[in-house]
């Protein structure tokens, strides 16, 4: 290692072994101490690599305290390597209050680039990957996760989420419904093992293979959707009148049901008028 008295942030795999890099391997062995969101999880591919460093916990659930003992060590002249259960830490993993206090008390923070599951689908999944949006997981409860989705409807990057299996199905109905059933997905799973899969097409394609193959909802999961692109000519093409009625509706109501209503009033559909809404309040 170049660097004294450093914290260290070391991507591990996602999946395969095999993408270990050889300087995440060095550095784990030469670092004093390696905090890991999940020890015994983490001690199995130390012990892989055949490496003897210890290893203490340190995850979002870790106390002040025990943060304050990490940073004393790198101040003393330790060093320090972080490490997720997989992939790159900090993204959507722990890690950003030991990163940021290690900042502010002007100790080296070093990046130890390597897997990512972001990346890794973005980069097969065939959507634009000029400009994407990670938003990490969904929240679980119904009204807050519509409340996430909503503005991101009338995105135009490429938008990426994480999510388990139990929550897959429920996840990409609401997404469904907010961004439109046509819009294009591309549902990567296990990535880099040994069922690694990538399911593309519209919302209804995409769900009607998981619900014929119960083997696909299996596995870490990445949901990537096509950006929004809305014809120069869809504002338009809404009725006068309908506009009219959708400004009234929506200065005193939710955007999904202000669209609602309209479309009982109106000759305009719901989804186009929802559409339009989003246009207009963007």
């Amino acid at each position: 290692m170049n660097n004294s008295n450093a914290l260290y942030i070391v991507a591990t795999p996602i999946g395969n072994l095999g993408d270990m890099t050889i300087r995440a391997q060095e550095v784990l062995r030469l670092v004093d101490i390696i905090a890991a969101e999940d020890t015994r999880h983490s001690a199995r591919l130390l012990q892989h690599f055949q490496i003897s460093t210890p290893l203490l916990a340190y995850h979002d659930h870790t106390n002040e305290a025990q943060t304050q003992r990490l940073l004393d060590r790198l101040i003393s002249g330790d060093n320090v390597a972080l490490i997720s259960d997989a992939g790159t830490p900090l993204i959507s993993d722990p890690g950003y209050r030991l990163v940021a206090m290690a900042r502010q008390q002007g100790v080296n923070v070093v990046p130890i680039p390597g897997a990512s599951a972001v990346i890794t689908a973005l980069c097969a999944a065939g959507l634009a990957s000029d400009r994407f949006a990670f938003e990490g997981f969904l929240p679980a409860k119904t009204g807050a996760r519509q409340q996430r989705l909503e503005p991101l409807a009338a995105d135009p990057r490429t938008l990426i989420f994480y999510e388990s299996p139990h929550r897959i199905q429920e996840s990409l109905q609401a997404m469904a419904q907010t961004f439109g059933e046509g819009r294009q997905l591309v549902l990567a799973r296990e990535l880099t093992k040994t069922f690694e899969t990538f399911l593309s097409g519209s919302f209804i394609e995409v769900l009607a293979m998981l619900e014929a193959d119960a083997n696909q909802l299996r596995g870490e999961m990445v949901v990537l959707v096509q950006g929004y692109s809305a014809p120069s000519s869809e504002a338009d093409s809404v009725d006068p009148e309908a506009q009219r009625i959708m400004r009234i509706l929506m200065s005193e109501l939710p955007l999904k049901q202000a669209a609602a209503l309209a479309a009982q009033i109106s000759t305009e559909k719901k989804n186009k008028l929802y559409q339009w809404g989003l246009q207009e309040k963007n």
